[in-house]
């Protein structure tokens, strides 16, 4: 039997017998949206999966799903190469694909990688789990720039580095959140950063990334546990 923790790289028996003895099933949920002029439009995908795959390596209980890479992304609309299916599409998505998933696992969880996915996310799980069924969803949370800053270009060094175009990089629109939200609501991220870059992604580096994502990859492993505790995990990052 294959000890890959990829669904997709398993057969139906495989799946079935990892299922059977209580396996989790991770979903990577991200977003195909602009990440100003130097991070690639994958980057909440790469995230998600990023996060999944390492639970993976800490969980032997944990299967991962193939990243799903659209998400909510109209406010990232105007900008080339934003591929948005919106909320209702999204969550509808989420029920249908959960309601099959928990044919054959019992645990599910979402790890979405877009902020802008968070509400119809949650409509999904509370949907699904008044028809009983275990999903949670977890968001990454962390200290920084909203969007295509110093965070996520500081992640993306730490995952894939040739695919951040350095040279590129240029700050945005800086100003708090709270500021400039009703902008944000009214006209999308083009309505306050034209390169759409929410923060300054000056001064990211590879090791602070790293850093990041092995705090994220502990909280992630830490809310695991307290919905579905296991006796011991393979180690942390």
């Amino acid at each position: 039997m294959s000890d890959s923790s990829a669904v997709a790289d398993l057969t139906w028996p495989e799946v079935g017998e990892r299922a059977a003895a209580g396996a989790i099933l991770a979903v990577p949920l991200g977003a195909t949206e602009q990440h100003g002029p130097h991070l690639p439009l994958s980057t909440d995908t790469d995230i998600a999966l990023a996060l999944c795959d390492r639970l993976a390596t800490l969980r032997a209980d944990v299967l991962v799903a193939p990243a799903i890479p659209y998400g909510s992304s109209g406010e990232h609309a105007g900008f080339p190469g934003t591929l948005s299916i919106g909320q209702a599409a999204l969550e509808l998505l989420i029920v249908e694909l959960c309601r099959s998933a928990t044919d054959t696992f019992d645990r599910i969880l979402l790890v979405s990688g877009h902020g802008g996915n968070l509400a119809p996310l949650r409509g999904a799980v509370a949907l699904l789990r008044g028809e009983s069924r275990d999903v949670r969803l977890y968001l990454p949370r962390y200290q920084g720039d909203p969007h295509a800053g110093r965070a996520e270009t500081a992640l993306q060094l730490a995952l894939a580095p040739p695919r951040v175009r350095a040279e590129r990089a240029e700050k945005g629109d800086t100003r708090p959140l709270p500021e400039i939200l009703p902008l944000l609501r009214a006209g999308g991220v083009r309505a306050v950063s034209p390169n759409g870059v929410l923060g300054d992604p000056a001064g990211a580096t590879a090791e602070e990334g790293a850093r990041l994502l092995a705090h994220l990859i502990t909280d992630l492993l830490d809310e695991t546990r307290r919905w579905w505790p296991v006796a011991s995990p393979k180690g942390l990052p």
